[in-house]
């Protein structure tokens, strides 16, 4: 996992609709960056929505909510119909940003070991240094907890 105080690793990747969206757009602004292991998995899906009824909350703030996996950009279109997500999600099949921010490990899941996306969220300031580090966050109350700290509850 990446520290607390370290500057966010920038990256460029393409957005459902294929559009190019790099952290470094975001400069100024603070960002929640979370990384999931799969689209219309339920525990993903739990997490998008959870993410998407709090939505109108991180607006209030001004905060940019982005979901990252390895899905393809027409999965995350897809994902986003279905489920009425309002974010944005980025497509991260080569690992790239998934490397950067070491999320991308050994799960073991009813005895067999397999590399997998942890699910995990950062949030990043508005000069692009990672504030808060939370690994294996639960999907259901990954959302309000991160509204909670940044609002300082």
């Amino acid at each position: 996992m990446l520290e607390p105080n370290t500057k966010a690793p920038d990256f460029t990747l393409n957005d459902k609709e294929g559009n190019p969206v790099s952290l470094s757009d975001f400069s100024g602004k603070k960002v929640v960056l979370y990384f999931y292991p799969k689209d219309n998995t339920p525990g993903c899906t739990r997490q998008a929505c959870a993410f998407a009824a709090a939505y109108e909350d991180f607006k209030k703030l001004d905060v940019t909510v982005i979901g990252i996996s390895k899905d393809s950009a027409e999965s995350h279109r897809k994902f986003a119909e279905k489920h009425g997500l309002p974010f944005i999600l980025l497509s991260d099949p080569e690992l790239q940003a998934i490397k950067a921010y070491d999320v991308w490990q050994e799960k073991k899941l009813y005895g067999k070991v397999s590399m997998g996306v942890v699910r995990t969220t950062y949030i990043i300031d508005e000069n692009g240094m990672i504030e808060k580090t939370m690994p294996k966050v639960k999907p259901d109350t990954n959302a309000a907890e991160i509204l909670s700290l940044l609002k300082g509850e």
